[in-house]
């Protein structure tokens, strides 16, 4: 199934009435502003999605930073966004659907198969000259029904474990990874084993994911193969979406860790690593470790 829609695909879709649902994710950590941007100018009948309340739920406790939220709760989300059963739904954002991928992995967890993310976002919509409005959208309330776990993810304990008999990606900025800075989680570092993969790379300037030959070339570089049993995590889901998204197209189907290094690194039992290598430079990775997880390329 397809990953991306184009801006000229996706406007030749509503030029000729074919019943599309537009969620406008934007999000960005440390920015509160989306809602506000969004108001002031988004693709004509774009829904609002506002990530921090809509795509997780913070009731939930000990699952990081932006756990995911019950199926109940998503799907009356869904229903809210005018989702109908058999819809087709295009993501976007203005971040190179940093934030826009959390949707579509969601809806793809429960199910919805018709979900696509807009490459290049609205900077691609606006550079091919499509028009735009302003203001809030409320469209009637839909009808789709959601299920579960469709996608598959992993816990944390089984993040503790993965590099032994795969490859754990880190989809964070290198920085955080090597444990230089970390701007909201309580420790610095990466998990045990995990490969340092930031999301920043799947794609280009312009904000568009690259050519599926170059995705697969920069995951073949970090030591996948088409057997290999790839898990990927980031500060809390969400950017590890689109390492997932850009796994997709390709070729291979990664697991999500949901609870991320914020879940990992509030637990002190947890050790973290810091530095540019997947285990501490001065100690050997244990046994049973993966030669793709346990090293960098040529090392």
């Amino acid at each position: 199934m397809a990953t991306l829609m184009s801006a000229s695909e996706l406007h030749q879709r509503l030029e000729t009435g074919r019943r599309t649902v537009l969620l406008d994710v934007r999000w960005i950590l440390g920015r509160t502003d989306g809602h506000l941007e969004y108001l002031g100018a988004h693709l004509p009948g774009a829904v609002f999605v506002d990530l921090p309340t809509e795509l997780a739920d913070h009731a939930q406790t000990g699952l990081g930073r932006h756990p995911l939220p019950t199926k109940d709760r998503f799907r009356e989300s869904a229903r809210k966004w005018g989702i109908n059963d058999g819809d087709t739904v295009v993501a976007y954002d203005d971040s190179g659907s940093m934030a826009a991928a959390r949707v579509w992995w969601m809806l793809r967890n429960a199910g919805f198969v018709s979900v696509y993310l807009l490459d290049g976002g609205l900077a691609a919509w606006r550079s091919a000259g499509y028009p735009v409005e302003s203001g809030e959208v409320s469209p009637a309330v839909g009808n789709v029904t959601l299920g579960e776990g469709l996608m598959p993810a992993i816990t944390e304990q089984e993040a503790a474990q993965w590099h032994r008999n795969g490859v754990l990606l880190d989809a964070r900025a290198g920085e955080r990874y090597r444990g230089e800075v970390e701007p909201i989680d309580p420790r610095a570092g990466h998990i045990p084993g995990a490969v340092s993969a930031p999301t920043t790379g799947n794609v280009s300037a312009a904000g568009t994911f690259l050519p599926e030959e170059e995705l697969r070339r920069r995951f073949e570089e970090l030591g996948l193969d088409q057997s290999s049993n790839v898990a990927v995590y980031c500060g809390s889901g969400v950017t590890a979406s689109h390492e997932i998204a850009a796994l997709e197209i390709a070729g291979y189907r990664a697991a999500l860790y949901p609870g991320s290094f914020s879940q990992w690194s509030n637990n002190a039992a947890n050790d973290v690593v810091v530095g540019s290598t997947p285990f501490d430079e001065d100690s050997a990775a244990p046994s049973g470790t993966s030669t793709a997880a346990g090293s960098s390329v040529g090392a």
